[in-house]
């Protein structure tokens, strides 16, 4: 089993950058892919970007594919996503969520350990 606890959100102009992580507790991190979710007021929950066992294989939503990278450190046991050119569309609540699945085709989910979110708000 695995905690992950969320945190870099916060406000930002649009066209600005954050970088968000993702701290996991355990020694197994290495075992675990690891996503990003978002879900913004109104909205469901959607996929956003996920990452592999060792960080070779990533997987990312249309809407943010070339503006935002996910990475991950296994020896801190942490995943990041940064976040650039950001829009106001990308206001949310992002999650950090994990699986122990061994398929790549899992890279979408699902997923069955989740974070509490972080806020991310984007202004025009």
């Amino acid at each position: 089993q695995v905690q992950v606890v969320e945190s870099g959100g916060g406000l930002v102009q649009a066209g600005g950058s954050l970088r968000l992580s993702c701290a996991a507790s355990g020694r197994t991190f290495t075992r675990y892919m690891m996503g990003w979710f978002r879900q913004a007021p109104g909205e469901e929950r959607e996929f956003v970007a996920a990452i592999g066992w060792t960080g070779d294989t990533t997987a990312y939503s249309d809407s943010v594919k070339g503006r935002f990278t996910i990475s991950r450190d296994n020896l801190k046991n942490t995943v990041y996503l940064q976040m650039n050119s950001l829009k106001p569309e990308d206001t949310a609540v992002y999650y950090c969520a994990a699986h122990s699945r061994l398929s790549s085709s899992y890279l979408w989910g699902p997923y069955d350990y989740w974070g509490q979110g972080t806020q991310v708000t984007v202004s025009s």
